[in-house]
């Protein structure tokens, strides 16, 4: 309650001055919700009387000594007042006159909210005034809606806490929580994501399945060699809910890799050969893989584990005697598909079970949005520890579409023009670096964007390409199978993209901390039902009872709810709006990171006395990771040490760009790390551990005025590393286009992870000038330290 006119003003004052004078009464109470409403409205009361007794002070001398800001816009001290007229009318009468009275409208509203309430003899009426700039029609109607509910829960008088009180109308949670999740289908979960694919590969044998670079393998051949190796993977052990590790480079072998698993029963769990081999042999101990399924070149590196291995290049021979026809196994759609890893906050990652039934509910959803043409050739760019590959292969698999598998996205350029890409699925950071590019080759239809949020205005850049018909905006965690909720967003559209509407067979609820709906309009955290809810985490009963919740809406008494921690709310229209997460998980670049997995490892270091990580976007579109470090009295490390250790056990997406040093970590008066205390880097070599060595030649000055104008630092050594200056894969492939503007060479996007000095990738530019004829540079003088 924070306004309320009454009369008492000074009568010194005003005994000369005709007119209706109110002095406002600012009052501020507290409302705590496990309170009953009896005990707030005492404590209302208290406050009313003290308030009245000091009521003599005139509100513009109140404003004078408090100095708030003050804003055109809006009232100081309080934006919504309670007028309650109890106060008996006297009726004018004039001879010969009838006299009544008629509600006139300014136009315009004193404040933001102000509610009037006026007695009559059989009761209450009242007017809600509201601005409306802030205010839609339909939310004030819903508020007032709201603010009746409560009125017949106080008359009921049930004595309830007022965080317990009812506030929605009854038509209202039918709405949120029966019409707007009302997208059930026939489908009954009883077939495996291999089956789909046999379907196709029967009908069509003779059509491209996968195309990798000049590669290519058609249906029936995919579906022999994944026979003949699903027979072998069954001679050595794996039955349903058998988990095999599968680290192989980007190949058709991978694919063919993916399917043999499934089809001998068992369910893959993904290891990306580029990550460290320390974090590999944990995920591999974790899973207890039966069989590890991998390549020659790759095995070394995997270290030491119980697995039994499989190369599925050079013991293909073996594999090869195997019979090519379907294998029989005792696999249902209830057995797991595959495990995937995500980052967990503990320290460690944690791996999703996922079923064949919440996969194949995800492929009949996206059979029925999206049409044959659309998903005709469709780009496999995303690698297969991420869960948004499994649309990219097996939906595409299951409708007879052609897989154009790619290392990345950006690579699209180089693709042969044969493929002609219908759809993209990817990431917005990396559809932004396309749309740049100017790399969206004219046969793309539609695009798919997922794993961080979107933006309008490059919703709207990628409309601009004549050829794209649809963008789309979709959502879901890997414990609810790849996507929960999608909505396509218009052409011309001016709002914020929302992430839309659960997929059919799946419900979403947006709910408060007592588990009950919020209103349309309100916050609160969403909450994933349905055929895509996976089993949980493997072998963490703990952290899935925390995570997988039961339904309190569903019939099924079985019915799970997947707690997301992401804070949304619902539009009027039914769609639902992203807002942010609740707790310190982030995106960066598509990829899921627990910031708590980081800490643990920097704090490990026996330098670091205390360490926080933050994850920064200095540039709309340019989020960062940033580690804030405490090093232990007498010791110290360098940016380039930490960020090698921490390598050595995070994949590269995980490591921090930046590291400030920090004699203490800032905290909030009740002692907690005060995020945003803490201060913005800057962009530095001077913590870089090799001293520094100016440019050589022309060419090697160039190029480290391209990477210094890239990385926004003030000046780069020729032995500087793209990476440890704050590069990333973005930047990687702007620090490609810019090298083909200036030298006029083409290079692929491996050299320079591979090459990342200064000087290792002019060597690399060099060659390439001499292999295509041109003429190298002419040597630079030699620049002193001093003169750089």
């Amino acid at each position: 309650i924070v306004g309320s006119p009454i009369a008492g003003r000074n009568r010194v004052e005003t005994e000369g001055l005709i007119g209706f004078f109110v002095n406002t009464l600012v009052l501020r109470t507290e409302v705590r919700g496990e309170e009953s409403f009896g005990e707030v409205v005492r404590r209302v009361r208290e406050v009313v009387l003290e308030g009245h007794a000091h009521q003599e002070v005139p509100f513009e001398k109140l404003v004078e000594e408090l100095r708030p800001e003050r804003d055109l816009s809006r009232s100081p001290l309080f934006q919504v007042m309670f007028v309650l007229r109890n106060t008996p009318t006297a009726v004018l009468e004039l001879p010969g006159i009838e006299l009544s009275a008629i509600n006139a409208e300014s136009g315009s509203a004193k404040f933001d909210l102000m509610l009037s309430m006026a007695e009559v003899t059989d009761g209450l009426v009242g007017w809600l005034e509201y601005n409306t700039d802030l205010f839609e029609t339909t939310t004030i109607r819903r508020l007032l809606g709201h603010f009746e509910t409560v009125l017949e829960a106080v008359v009921a008088g049930t004595g309830e806490a007022v965080c317990e009180m009812p506030l929605l109308t009854a038509a209202e949670r039918r709405q949120l929580l029966v019409e707007w999740n009302d997208n059930r289908t026939g489908y009954t979960g009883d077939t495996c994501i291999h089956e789909r694919f046999e379907i196709q590969a029967r009908r069509m044998p003779d059509a491209p399945a996968v195309v990798f670079g000049e590669e290519e393998i058609s249906y029936g051949e995919l579906n022999r060699r994944a026979n003949q190796l699903a027979h072998h993977l069954q001679s050595l052990g794996v039955r349903a809910e058998t988990l095999v590790g599968i680290c192989v480079e980007r190949s058709i072998e991978m694919v063919v890799g993916l399917l043999g698993i499934l089809k001998a029963g068992g369910a893959y769990v993904p290891l990306d050969p580029s990550y460290p081999a320390q974090r590999l042999a944990l995920m591999l101990e974790d899973s207890q893989a039966l069989v590890l399924l991998t390549q020659q070149r790759l095995s070394g590196a995997l270290g030491a584990h119980d697995a039994k291995v499989v190369n599925i290049d050079t013991d293909w021979d073996a594999i090869a005697r195997h019979s090519a026809d379907n294998p029989l196994c005792d696999v249902s759609a209830s057995n797991t598909a595959y495990v995937i890893y995500t980052s967990g906050s503990t320290g460690r990652p944690k791996g999703v079970v996922i079923e064949h039934r919440s996969t194949v509910a995800m492929m009949d959803w996206a059979a029925s949005v999206f049409s044959a043409d659309e998903l005709a050739s469709v780009l496999a760019s995303t690698s297969i520890c991420f869960d948004i590959s499994t649309f990219e292969l097996f939906v595409t698999l299951s409708v007879g579409g052609r897989i154009v598998l790619t290392e990345n996205a950006l690579h699209l350029r180089s693709l042969p023009s044969a493929v002609n890409v219908s759809l993209i699925n990817t990431v917005p950071s990396a559809m932004a670096e396309l749309v740049r590019m100017g790399a969206l080759p004219p046969s793309v239809r539609t695009v798919n964007l997922a794993g961080e949020p979107l933006l309008n205005t490059l919703a709207q850049e990628i409309y601009e390409n004549e050829n794209i018909r649809h963008v789309y905006n979709l959502y879901g965690p890997t414990e609810d199978t790849t996507y929960s909720t999608f909505a396509l967003i218009k052409k011309e559209a001016q709002q914020a993209p929302p992430i839309g509407r659960p997929l059919t067979n799946s419900q979403a609820y947006i709910l408060d901390k007592r588990m009950q709906p919020t209103p349309v309009g309100v916050a609160g955290e969403l909450f994933i039902g349905g055929s895509g809810v996976t089993r949980g985490y493997l072998r963490r009963p703990e952290l899935t009872a925390e995570r997988f919740v039961p339904n309190p809406f569903s019939e099924d008494p079985g019915g799970r709810l997947y707690r997301t921690g992401d804070l949304t709310r619902y539009l009027p229209d039914g769609q639902i709006e992203y807002l942010g997460r609740m707790d310190h998980q982030v995106k960066i670049r598509g990829f899921r990171i627990e910031l708590g997995e980081i800490q643990t490892a920097l704090a490990e270091h026996p330098a670091v006395q205390d360490c926080a990580v933050l994850a920064r976007e200095e540039q709309p579109g340019d989020k960062r990771l940033v580690a804030y470090l405490v090093f232990k009295p007498d010791c110290s490390v360098t940016s380039a040490e930490l960020r090698g250790c921490l390598k050595e056990r995070l994949p590269d997406y995980m490591v921090p760009a930046h590291y400030v040093t920090l004699e203490e970590l800032p905290l909030t008066p009740n002692g907690k790390l005060n995020r945003r205390a803490l201060p913005a880097p800057v962009a530095s070599r001077d913590s870089l551990v090799q001293t520094f060595t100016a440019p050589r030649s022309p060419l090697e000055e160039l190029l480290a005025s391209i990477f210094r104008d890239l990385l926004k630092v003030e000046r780069v050594g020729i032995d500087d590393n793209f990476f440890e200056l704050g590069g990333h894969s973005l930047l990687a492939t702007q620090l490609i286009s810019r090298i083909r503007e200036a030298f006029h060479v083409e290079l692929p996007l491996r050299t320079v992870f591979v090459a990342a000095t200064v000087a290792a990738l002019s060597a690399k530019i060099e060659q390439e000038i001499q292999a295509t004829g041109g003429h190298s540079l002419p040597p630079l003088r030699r620049v002193s330290r001093e003169e750089a």
